[in-house]
């Protein structure tokens, strides 16, 4: 056959047998997808129905070629590829005429090519899961490098910075931090040794004083500073964050804290305890002036006091070599005005009333009201929101003009009944004018104010009598209604009773009135005229001021008793004196020297005058008015009391004289009244003294 006869049909039981043929020789490849009209590169078209492509599938009705030798020979070579070979083209098989006959070299090299070409599988589709498992391994993969490159540098910062101090460590606010201990120790000694003699600054609250390390007890221990240091630390996080913190481990102090508590108690004591000071304004004489003086603002200042005293040794123990020093806690008292509080008083107020003297007005006189008085009366007090209040005292204004206007004024008298002749008269009463200082000071303030016309005029207040003349002239005091006698006055006593009666004569009792003698004598002292002189009337007892006056009280008794008026208080003696009525005396001194209160009432209905005289020895005393009554007194029967007992001297300043002395008793006495007109008793009225016995007096 030529040798385009290999290539034949096959029957419609071949194409089995070929693809049964051909998966044995290339198990890995896939059947080619069939191809119409055209094969390989270079293979020509069919040319007639009939004809077949090799290997391949039907085309129209034709059948495919099979090739014996080429199936057996790729058969035997499957476990191997061939070797490519070099394209060499192949030539064109001869044809007979007038038939078309397609010959096909299976080995040719496009058709070994497209035989043995694997094709590329298809592309995976890229599923979220997909996405998410190759995220996660490319973060899983950068998580562990970055933790390799921390062990190494981790690795070689502990290599490099073993036993060195660690980073960031600073001592008393020195950094020493990274250098070995023995650099660390020669820049601590350069540093702190000159600290250790200077000296330390202490602040507490706000005031800031200084304490002398080698006078109180401070030291520096230096084995023990450089090990507070400590050592290189292993943990990751402490080294990392090395490089941007500081860490201050102080100093280890050598101290003695006796003698550091009592340098602070006496720094405390000295310098940093202090009261707290109110916001205020003070006031510095202007040399050579007239009472001018120059304010300033006195600024609020807290309170402050160390109470803590072994907190601040522990303070001080730990931060005496700190650069900044060493701050106490204090316990702060607070005050309640404020500097702008204190200034706006000063300059809105206080400046302005102390820059002239005030020209007070008054009736016939000008007063000047110095600046130095005026700021005398300033009164400061902090108030809520810290301003400050400026009150005037008004006392101290009026005691700074009081003598000066003292003349302006005239004081009041009640209408009096004057003897003359023993006939009564009465002297006028007289109004009194009086500085109402209350008025007077109430536009103070607006004319503090002011920079000129700086005048203040005085107010004044008239006050009637409490006797007007046309009251004494109705009262009917025409005659005597009660007149009473006493005698034996000597001594100082009766200069005492004189003074006595000059303050008791002349007085007017109106109807229902109380007359006391006690309101009416004043303070018994040497500066009103009383001396001093027995406390009894008769010369014994002890020496008083005012002693004796007691002979007016029992004379001036006796009046009213005989003029009917009503008895308001009064006390027996203590014992009974022969120049008085049992039962009718009245003491007005205690043996002490302390005064004894009389008190009669007016139940008239018309108003009586007193008329006490002194005369020798003698004291006389008359109740002037309108008789509406005739007295009577009864006195009764004497009770017997206390035996006298036996005294030895006189018991005073004066002489001794020996007496016999008399034995105590009670007494009643009964006054009766009788109306004048018509001689009926109008009332009785009793009283029972008790006397105690007189000593007898041995010399």
């Amino acid at each position: 056959m030529p040798e385009g006869d290999n290539v034949r049909t096959a029957g419609p039981a071949e194409p089995a047998e070929a693809e049964a043929t051909a998966a044995e020789v290339w198990p890995d490849a896939q059947p080619e997808p069939p191809v119409a009209e055209t094969g390989a590169e270079g293979a020509e078209p069919v040319a007639e129905a009939g004809g077949a492509l090799p290997v391949a599938g039907p085309v129209g009705v034709a059948e495919p070629a099979k090739t014996v030798s080429a199936v057996e020979s790729a058969a035997a070579a499957a476990p191997v590829w061939p070797a490519a070979e070099p394209d060499v083209p192949a030539e064109p098989a001869a044809q007979p005429p007038g038939e078309t006959v397609v010959a096909t070299d299976l080995f040719s090299d496009d058709l070994l090519g497209e035989l043995l070409e694997t094709p590329a599988p298809p592309p995976v589709p890229d599923t979220p899961a997909r996405k998410l498992r190759k995220g996660v391994a490319r973060t899983m993969m950068a998580i562990g490098l970055a933790l390799g490159l921390f062990v190494i540098l981790y690795a070689i910062d502990l290599a490099v910075s073993a036993g060195d101090v660690p980073r960031g460590v600073t001592v008393a606010g020195i950094d020493v931090g990274g250098l070995s201990h023995a650099e660390a120790e020669a820049k601590l000694r350069k540093e702190l040794e000159p600290r250790l003699t200077r000296p330390v600054v202490v602040r507490g609250g706000d005031v800031q004083a200084e304490l002398v390390p080698s006078q109180s007890g401070l030291g520096l221990d230096w084995p023990n500073t450089l090990g507070l240091a400590g050592h290189q630390p292993l943990s990751p996080i402490t080294r990392i964050m090395s490089f941007f913190t500081s860490r201050e481990v102080g100093v280890a102090t050598r101290t003695d804290p006796n003698r550091i508590s009592d340098a602070l108690r006496e720094l405390a004591e000295g310098r940093l305890n202090h009261p707290a000071t109110e916001g205020s304004v003070g006031f510095t004489p202007i040399d050579g002036s007239d009472g001018g003086v120059t304010p300033f603002p006195i600024l609020p200042r807290q309170g402050q006091q160390l109470t803590d005293l072994a907190g601040a040794v522990h303070t001080v123990t730990d931060h005496w070599l700190d650069p900044g020093g060493v701050k106490l806690a204090m316990a702060i008292t607070p005050v309640r005005a404020t500097a702008a509080g204190v200034q706006a008083a000063y300059q809105q107020i206080v400046v302005p009333a102390v820059a002239k003297p005030v020209v007070v007005h008054g009736q016939g006189k000008d007063v000047p009201l110095k600046p130095a008085a005026i700021a005398s009366s300033f009164q400061f007090a902090a108030v809520e929101g810290g301003a400050v209040e400026v009150r005037i005292d008004q006392g101290k204004l009026q005691a700074a003009l009081k003598d000066d206007l003292a003349s302006t004024e005239t004081d009041g008298k009640d209408a009096q009944i004057v003897f003359s002749g023993d006939q009564p008269t009465v002297e006028p009463s007289e109004d009194a004018r009086k500085v109402d200082w209350e008025k007077t000071f109430l536009p103070l303030i607006d004319v503090l104010k002011r920079t000129d016309k700086r005048d203040l005029p005085v107010v004044y207040s008239a006050s009637a009598p409490s006797v007007t003349t046309d009251a004494a002239s109705a009262l009917g005091i025409k005659e005597v209604i009660g007149e009473f006698t006493t005698g034996g006055l000597a001594g100082p006593a009766a200069t005492n009773n004189a003074t006595l009666a000059a303050r008791v004569s002349g007085t007017i009792v109106k109807p229902g009135e109380t007359f006391s003698l006690g309101g009416r004598s004043g303070p018994r002292t040497a500066d009103a005229g009383y001396v001093p002189a027995p406390v009894d009337e008769d010369g014994t007892g002890a020496d008083v001021v005012g002693g004796g006056v007691s002979q007016l009280a029992s004379t001036l008794y006796n009046a009213a008793y005989l003029a009917g008026l009503a008895d308001a208080g009064h006390l027996n003696h203590d014992h009974y004196l022969d120049r008085y009525p049992a039962g009718r005396d009245a003491k007005a001194v205690n043996a002490d020297g302390s005064p004894v209160e009389l008190k009669v009432t007016n139940d008239a209905a018309t108003g009586i005058a007193v008329q006490a005289t002194v005369s020798g020895d003698s004291v006389t005393v008359r109740i002037w008015g309108t008789r509406h009554f005739r007295v009577e007194g009864q006195t009764g029967a004497q009770t017997p009391g206390d035996p006298p007992p036996i005294q030895f001297g006189s018991g005073g300043s004066g002489p001794c004289l020996p007496s016999i002395g008399s034995s105590g008793f009670s007494v009643t006495d009964t006054r009766v009244l009788y109306d004048i007109a018509s001689g009926t008793e109008v009332r009785r009225t009793s009283h029972t003294a008790t006397y105690g016995p007189r000593p007898t007096v041995l010399c």
